[in-house]
């Protein structure tokens, strides 16, 4: 009698999203961040790796337990990669390509995120899965699209940052462009891709025919500057750098306050908000927007005299008493213990089998009758071969050491 594996699968939940299995060869953040999603809300979730070329998330960037960089201490990977699946193969590998092509027969969506190209010279283009699957969705992620003079281009969540304007428009006016926190665009293209697969898996539900998706990260992020780009096809003005100012709000900034490093942002809107900061800080000034915008510099010191000899909470405080639009500006640590988010459960606690315990990032969403799951970290290198060979595919235990002997799981 054959044998398969029996190693207990990781407990599953019937999220909206539960009976979908998806098979993801992905990089970094862009792809990845899609399967976590689907992950989240009960889609089985297989990341296919390589112990030869480990993603960067595994190998590069930082934190690593104990700061020793290996691909099972990696934080960055078990934060992005949670409710996942992992299993190894070898792609250069022929028997490595055949099994990949197995695995994705079973599945219901394909997920890879790779300049374009990448996967079809590995053999698993979008034609050749979807000859064999014609249900399956396939979503390509990546820089500019898959085709076009640029589709080429390597690049990472900077330049795609700078390409798509955002840059251009950061800093102050008599300053240099300001990079953007890393790959912006890429935490962007994120939902626009997991939004297309849900309206292809309900489309496929009329059909029965599965589609390619074709998602450029780049075009993601211009939908975050209609408002820019309309002001030049509307006006033939090209917006530029202005610091903080906003075009409607004024005051609009971030202001220091008493302690090391803290700060409020406040804007106001209305006139009579400026009435209310102006007897609130016993400061004077223009009584339009206009005008208080251009003398934006000579107010803010006004302000930022105000603020700094007190306290931030306190400032924030008493703005909000008066109706005026304030917040701090928190540190990363605050974050973790901000009582609306603590209150949304928004930091789900787990225990990595390497690094320990550890929190996720619960989705920003929340659904009633089936909420999202965070139950385990992005999973070690390798973690499911024997359900993913074993259990889906059903090679037996022999077969399996025989593959594992040749290279195939690298």
């Amino acid at each position: 009698m054959t044998e398969i594996a029996t190693r207990p699968s990781p407990r599953t939940h019937p999220g909206a999203l539960g009976g979908i299995r998806v098979v993801e060869m992905g990089f970094a953040a862009a792809g990845p961040l899609v399967g976590k999603y689907l992950a989240n809300f009960g889609a089985e979730v297989i990341r296919l790796e390589s112990r030869l070329a480990a993603d960067v998330f595994r190998t590069t960037y930082p934190p690593f337990k104990d700061g020793v960089v290996g691909p099972d201490r990696a934080a960055m990977f078990a934060f992005y990669n949670d409710g996942k699946r992992s299993a190894t193969l070898n792609l250069k590998n022929p028997n490595g390509v055949a099994l990949a092509r197995a695995l994705i027969r079973t599945a219901d969506v394909f997920v890879e995120s790779f300049t374009p190209g990448t996967v079809a010279r590995l053999g698993l283009g979008a034609e050749t899965l979807r000859a064999d699957n014609p249900g399956l969705i396939v979503l390509s992620s990546c820089n500019q699209g898959q085709t076009g003079p640029h589709a080429f281009h390597p690049g990472y969540g900077s330049q795609l940052s700078a390409l798509a304007g955002f840059v251009q428009l950061l800093g102050e006016t008599d300053s240099t462009p300001v990079l953007l926190y890393g790959p912006y665009i890429d935490y962007v293209a994120v939902g626009y891709g997991a939004i297309a697969l849900l309206a292809a898996l309900e489309r496929r539900k009329r059909t029965a025919v599965g589609c390619t998706i074709d998602l450029s990260q780049y075009e993601a992020g211009l939908q975050f500057l209609t408002p820019t780009i309309l002001e030049f096809a509307a006006n033939g003005r090209i917006p530029g750098r202005a610091g903080n100012a906003d075009a409607v709000a004024a005051p609009h900034g971030v202001y220091r306050c008493a302690g090391l490093d803290r700060w409020v942002a406040l804007s106001v809107w209305a006139d009579g908000e400026w009435r209310a900061l102006r007897a609130l800080m016993g400061i004077d000034g223009p009584s339009t927007a206009a005008a208080r915008r251009l003398g934006r510099v000579e107010l803010d010191e006004r302000i930022s005299k105000w603020t700094a000899s007190r306290d931030r909470d306190l400032v924030v405080k008493l703005l909000r008493s008066e109706g005026i639009h304030a917040a701090p500006v928190l540190s990363i640590s605050e974050l973790f213990t901000d009582s609306q988010l603590a209150h949304r459960a928004m930091w789900p606690a787990v225990t990595h089998p390497t690094i320990g315990e550890m929190r996720l990032m619960a989705p920003p969403f929340r659904l009633s009758a089936t909420p999202s799951v965070q139950e385990r970290p992005g999973p070690t290198l390798g973690a499911d071969n024997d359900h993913v060979f074993g259990e889906i595919l059903g090679l037996s235990l022999d077969e399996r050491r025989t593959l594992e002997r040749d290279g195939v799981f690298e």
